[in-house]
């Protein structure tokens, strides 16, 4: 096989991979397009062990998200990008191992903040109760 070879057969087995829309040992899902085995899921693309969740795409071991994209290992977040770990993160991007950030960039390990600065507990809730109704979330 040479470089000319390789890229040939690359660039053929991306694209048969972009066109898949069946889905594989999946229970219950609804109007979902390649996703593995995954359950109860709704609107879904490209999802890998993912369970109640809707409307996600390319997300893998994620469990009751919403509107999220490129997650892994995920639960309960919406709208956001790129998350590993999180939990209960909302318009949020590139966050690892975070639980309860709204609108936040970038955090590692963080809990309770809103566009990345700390809150309470208490004054966090209260907060993302108010932002969440104003933007139908």
């Amino acid at each position: 096989m040479n470089k000319s070879e390789f890229e040939t057969r690359f660039r053929a087995l991306i694209s048969g991979q972009s066109r898949r829309t069946e889905n594989v040992s999946c229970m219950a899902c609804d109007k979902c397009e390649g996703c593995v085995e995954s359950t109860f899921c709704k609107e879904g693309k490209n999802l890998a062990r993912c369970h109640y969740s809707e409307k996600c795409v390319d997300c893998t071991d994620c469990c009751h998200c919403e509107s999220c994209t490129s997650c892994f290992g995920c639960t309960h977040c919406v709208e956001s990008e790129r998350l590993t770990a999180c939990a209960y993160v909302t318009r949020s991007v590139n966050c690892s191992g975070c639980s309860y950030c709204f609108g936040c960039v970038g955090l590692k390990k963080k809990d309770f903040h809103i566009l990345n600065e700390p809150y309470d507990r208490q004054t966090y809730f209260e907060i993302v109760r108010k932002l969440s109704r104003e933007l139908g979330l």
